[in-house]
């Protein structure tokens, strides 16, 4: 199967050297969908000023060219200078019932597969997850799902703030409180209220707090015992992002966590390369690089300090050592930091340095993901109504307990065992929640609003999911009728492997679709396979730009197609054996699409709703 946008691409370069020469092949063909046919071709308007001819000339002589008989009706050149390609329904009935066999959906493996780091969640060890950290926790481990499908080997990086002052008073509270007390088990469950704990008694107890320091000191230099303290104070941490993570459905795993203090043996190294190429130099006592282009009030460069004048080192220390970490060792081709939106100005000025230094070689990508903000109904950053931070183990609870009250309102406590209705609550509220992040411009700050993200209706994770539910209850009733299927030759054979409602619909699950095939006989069929053959050049854009509400959006435009093509168009209705057949075909397809597309997102599907 192909993508038509692909195909159309191909056939109008091939148009274009065979009209005006190999030199013009390098023309993009510009395929666009068209409102007076399924694309247009664009590339007219400006070859036309290449070849100071009138577009409409251009476009004229290119659809004279264009050899499309086989996919589309004849070409009709519109306008100032448009190609408008309807294509035929017999071409898209045969690469959506090719796609029905695919594994991939349609997905082509990328001609040069890249090594690509994502970083994202990095959480700080010791304090409890906030609602800030839900964003680039969830849309980063979004972009990490489709890029691994799509073919790319994906590193994905937890940079885990686990290392720095706070640490000294965090092991001496630890060791007052005994490693083995219930305080200290605070860390797996509740590690803000550890956090506040040491931090209540650093600013109270000088004592303390000069302990604290001298640790700080300790931890710096790599005292065995103190690194041990260390170690198991992350450790008991890590169990709590274990809980959060685990309820999350994110990839995540301890391997995948690089935090701070895994780069600690190349700071000082890192620093002194910058000094011995002279780009960086000191300022007040402190060593910095002033990257160019970068400057501040009255014109003023801007440093990246790179040691403190009190010889430690920061932040931007830290980036720049990951940097060359993830360039030497890893082999990156990409790096994708999926952060928020506020540290713009840091990586801009932290990948400048490192361009500057040469530790990214030129055709090596390192971009930042800009995360928005969550607001409250009020327009200002999401908080508790005593001003706090909102904690992502509250919020997610939160979201499971209203998904279980509108589910119960729904009546669906009379379709579901009790453990089953914890189950689809868990799913629909986690969805929600989820796609509610991932289905926004992931730059672009959202008002957090319960009664929108867990309503059954527009472009919500309950609806989708109950979409693709609903598809699976269709082939659970043509399994009622799978006697009278199996006699019909041009049905699907085995309905019975379609009936279990957990399994996603694929060429496993349907032993003949391919067999009666995929058939358009009425508008809605026609439009909503056509929006199922983009599924691949999609999830293709989605990595390009690491977007995942592109997905999110094409996948609300599935569902709403299979809206109106199930109310259009019968299916077990159907007037048939052989449009039965067909139309379980594209149901099937349907279902395959949704339900790899939202677990490319990481939303759950329950079976039925």
């Amino acid at each position: 199967m192909a993508d038509p946008q692909q195909v159309l691409a191909q056939r109008v370069h091939d148009a274009l050297v065979a009209s005006f020469g190999p030199e013009y092949g390098d023309a993009d063909p510009l395929i666009r969908p068209s409102s007076f046919a399924d694309f247009q071709a664009n590339v007219a308007l400006p070859l036309g000023k290449r070849l100071r001819r009138s577009p409409r000339e251009v476009a004229a002589a290119l659809a004279a060219q264009l050899d499309v008989a086989d996919i589309c009706a004849a070409p009709e050149v519109s306008g100032p200078g448009f190609i408008n390609l309807t294509l035929r329904d017999d071409w898209i009935a045969a690469q959506a019932s090719a796609m029905l066999g695919d594994d991939r959906l349609g997905l082509a493996p990328p001609a040069m597969p890249q090594t690509v780091v994502v970083e994202y969640s990095s959480p700080n060890i010791a304090k409890e997850m906030h609602v800030g950290h839900l964003r680039t926790t969830v849309v980063g481990d979004a972009i990490a799902r489709i890029l691994a499908f799509a073919g790319h080997r994906v590193i994905r990086d937890n940079h885990v703030g686990d290392w720095g002052t706070p640490f000294g008073m965090l092991i001496e509270h630890l060791l007052d409180v005994g490693e083995d007390s219930p305080e200290a088990g605070l860390l797996r469950t509740d590690p803000n209220a550890f956090y506040q704990a040491a931090r209540r008694k650093f600013d109270a107890d000088p004592a303390f707090a000069e302990r604290a320091r001298n640790r700080v000191v300790d931890l710096q230099g790599g005292d065995p015992a103190t690194m041990q303290l260390w170690a198991e104070l992350v450790e008991l941490s890590k169990q709590y992002l274990h809980r959060i993570y685990g309820r999350l459905g994110v990839t995540l795993t301890d391997d995948d966590i690089k935090g701070e203090s895994f780069y600690n043996d190349l700071l000082a190294d890192t620093a002194a390369r910058l000094e011995d190429d002279g780009l960086a130099v000191h300022s007040d006592g402190a060593l910095c690089v002033f990257p160019a282009g970068f400057t501040g009030r009255e014109g003023k460069p801007m440093p990246v300090i790179i040691r403190k004048s009190d010889g430690g080192y920061n932040y931007s220390t830290t980036d720049l050592a990951t940097i060359r970490y993830r360039v030497d060792k890893l082999n990156c081709d990409r790096a994708i930091y999926v952060v928020g939106s506020d540290q713009a100005l840091h990586f801009q000025m932290v990948f400048a340095v490192a361009r500057e230094a040469g530790w990214i070689p030129p055709g090596t990508s390192f971009e930042h993901a800009q995360i928005g903000l969550v607001l409250g109904p009020d327009g200002n950053r999401l908080r508790t109504r005593s001003g706090d931070n909102v904690q992502l183990s509250d919020l997610l609870q939160e979201a499971v307990d209203r998904a279980r009250g509108i589910l119960v309102e729904l009546d669906a406590a009379t379709r579901l065992d009790p453990a089953e209705l914890d189950a689809v609550a868990e799913a629909v509220g986690i969805g929600a929640v989820k796609y509610a992040d991932l289905s926004t411009a992931r730059e672009s700050a959202y008002v957090f609003d319960w009664d929108r993200m867990i309503s059954f209706r527009g472009n919500t994770g309950p609806y989708l999911q109950y979409a693709t539910a609903r598809i699976r209850s269709i082939f659970r009733r043509a399994d009622g009728e799978s006697a009278a299927m199996a006699a019909d030759p041009g049905a699907i054979a085995d309905a019975g492997a379609i009936a279990d409602a957990g399994a996603i619909a694929d060429a496993g699950a349907i032993a003949d679709a391919g067999a009666a095939g995929i058939a358009i006989t009425a508008g809605p069929e026609r439009a909503l396979a056509l929006k199922l053959l983009g599924f691949g050049a999609v999830l293709v854009s989605v990595g390009e730009t690491a977007e995942p509400h592109r997905l999110a959006a094409y996948l609300f435009e599935v569902a709403s197609l299979f809206t109106t093509f199930y109310e259009e168009c019968p299916v077990l209705k159907a007037d048939s054996a052989s449009l039965r057949a067909s139309r379980l075909a594209m149901c099937a397809l349907t279902e395959n699409v949704l339900t790899t597309g939202l677990t490319l997102l990481g939303v759950p599907v329950p079976a039925r709703m």
